[in-house]
């Protein structure tokens, strides 16, 4: 049985991803940049993406990746989600970049220029899109190989320099300007979602079915749950370091038999919520089918990551609720996530069907 425990290289990985995160995105900057009107911080992602290689992360070294697994970039995942860096790591080098390796046509060798960071991509599909129920309905293609239609709630659209089209059955890619592209306002200030609308746009066929759109889904799916784990760990450590600081009655209020009941039921949570987020990945990586492990982690860690954020939110008491605090943003990306690619309900009852478990 493979262990879900880290690997030595996964913590080097760690590491080295949270420097960079600790260097150039900070509570202040990203608090500072989603007030902006460039929320995403395209030169971490250069960082990130180029610099370490990153994006590549799922593409195999004969096409200019690393050739890691899943498990991988779990782990970068993870580390995002402690930071909510506002880059579209999920939404390029996971999304976008499993339909294309899935994907017959590899048009302009994308995938190269994924993996080098010169490119980045987006599958256009509303970010709510299920696994388990996908389809195709607002986007045509007609007879002379063009789109159109409009596409609403694209994460990472706003960046994308190519976007992967579902349309009339079958996967297209289209250059980001040759679409309209219309940022709408989001609950998760640090991924902002889109619009994207297509008329008579120019596209190239690069696979004939959906297969790869809905493996992309299942992959993003099992995959936000690290994220979602790295938001839970964040605020459960921020609140317990700000409980054994602040104190009530000349006495750290972490020392308070009821505070520590709730910090107990915490922590066993985000503990369930790590050891299913690493069974999602580990069976993302392997060769068998992770559709079981992948449901079991969404159904759990989706509701997880927004109960602690809350309880943090609650235990912070009133600096919680301030704009200042960043807490807010971690609750807002624990709270889109948990709506993003299938809600918890969806995916409970994947797992039932799974288990041939009776409704």
């Amino acid at each position: 049985m493979t262990s879900l425990l880290y690997s030595e290289v996964e913590e080097e990985l760690r590491a080295a991803v949270r420097g960079v995160l600790a260097d150039k995105s900070s509570p202040a900057s990203v608090l500072a940049r989603v007030e902006s009107d460039a929320p995403y911080d395209m030169g971490l992602w250069k960082t990130l993406a180029a610099d370490m290689g990153v994006a590549g992360l799922l593409i195999p070294e004969s096409r200019g990746g690393a050739g890691a697994s899943a498990r991988e970039v779990a782990v970068v995942l993870e580390e995002l989600g402690r930071s909510v860096a506002p880059v579209p790591f999920l939404t390029s080098a996971v999304l976008a970049t499993t339909a294309l390796l899935a994907a017959p046509e590899d048009p302009g060798d994308l995938l190269s220029r994924l993996a080098s960071g010169d490119l980045t991509a987006a599958l256009a599909v509303p970010f709510s899109a299920s696994p388990y129920g996908f389809r195709d309905e607002t986007v045509t293609a007609g007879a002379d190989g063009t789109l159109s239609g409009r596409v609403t709630a694209v994460a990472g659209a706003a960046v994308a320099d190519v976007l992967l089209v579902p349309a009339s059955g079958a996967l297209y890619a289209v250059e980001a300007g040759h679409a309209t592209v219309e940022t709408v306002p989001s609950l998760d200030l640090t991924r902002p979602i889109a619009t994207v609308t297509l008329w008579s746009a120019p596209a190239v066929r690069i696979a004939s079915d959906l297969s790869g759109v809905r493996r992309a889904l299942l992959t993003g799916a099992g995959l936000l749950a690290s994220e979602q784990l790295g938001v839970a760990k964040w605020c459960l450590d921020t609140t317990l370091a700000y409980l054994k600081e602040r104190h009530q009655f000349a006495r750290p209020i972490g020392s308070f038999q009821a505070i520590k009941h709730r910090m107990a039921d915490l922590w066993l949570d985000v503990v369930r919520a790590r050891a299913a987020a690493r069974g999602a990945a580990d069976a993302l990586a392997g060769e068998e089918d992770p559709s079981l492990a992948v449901a079991v982690a969404q159904a759990w860690c989706g509701d997880v990551a927004v109960h602690v954020a809350e309880e943090a939110l609650q235990l912070h008491g009133g600096i919680g609720m301030t704009w200042e605090h960043p807490l807010h943003l971690f609750l807002k990306r624990a709270k889109a996530a948990q709506l993003a690619l299938g809600t918890p309900g969806d995916h409970r009852q994947q797992v039932g069907v799974l288990a041939d478990l009776p409704a």
